[in-house]
């Protein structure tokens, strides 16, 4: 169902991630790093297989086609008609994050938004939403907005029968970036192993510091 414009289901307690033995409440938002792009495909593979496996629906932006190509070969099940048709929806930066030539965190929060209240109208239980943030490194504009749109994400996924996964590179973000990062997340994924963030700042706190 939906409550002032959030898809809310009934849910369990916890959600297996399909990455080591790693199990999350729904509405968790996970900050995973990771290091080059072996390590970037086993969270990715990991982490939707076993979500198609459970009948999730599986929405992810990945930085290359080559990604893509490689992540919508999970899905095998024949076409057919059916609540899980489309079960797995692979997007690039030019169509999500930087369409229209730049980065604006309300219509990237209105995507993430209009595809959970999507997926239950096709007759999905769960989804499972996953973004890889290296887009965020080309020189486009917006991209200075990226720890405020991760901020604001929780309010979009709190509460929600989904769970958020966003990766970052750690070869390729500054310390400086990845600080501000963990401070956006409630929790942190490093090497397989969960963190509940201490340092985590909710929305409200994290805007109102970044404005101070």
């Amino acid at each position: 169902m939906s409550i002032a414009g959030k898809v809310v289901w009934p849910m369990a307690d916890t959600v297996w991630t399909g990455i080591d033995d790693v199990s999350v409440p729904p509405g968790s938002h996970i900050c995973a790093f990771y290091r080059g792009s072996t390590a970037r495909d086993r969270l990715l593979t990991s982490y939707f297989g076993t979500g198609l496996t459970a009948g999730d629906k599986c929405i992810c932006i990945v930085e290359s086609a080559d990604t893509a190509s490689r992540l919508e070969l999970l899905d095998r099940r024949p076409a057919g008609p059916g609540p899980h048709d489309h079960q797995l929806d692979v997007h690039l930066p030019e169509s999500t994050y930087l369409a229209g030539g730049r980065f604006t965190s309300r219509q990237m929060l209105t995507f993430w938004t209009e595809n959970l209240v999507k997926a239950t109208g096709e007759g999905y239980s769960f989804c499972r939403l996953a973004g890889e943030m290296t887009w965020a490194l080309r020189d486009m504009p917006g991209v200075e907005h990226l720890a405020g749109y991760e901020s604001e994400l929780n309010r979009v996924t709190s509460g929600s029968a989904a769970i958020v996964l966003c990766l970052y590179d750690l070869d390729l973000f500054t310390g400086e970036v990845v600080v501000n990062i963990v401070k956006t997340h409630p929790q942190v994924l490093v090497q397989g192993i969960l963190v509940e963030n201490p340092y985590y700042m909710g929305p409200d706190e994290f805007l109102s510091s970044a404005l101070g």
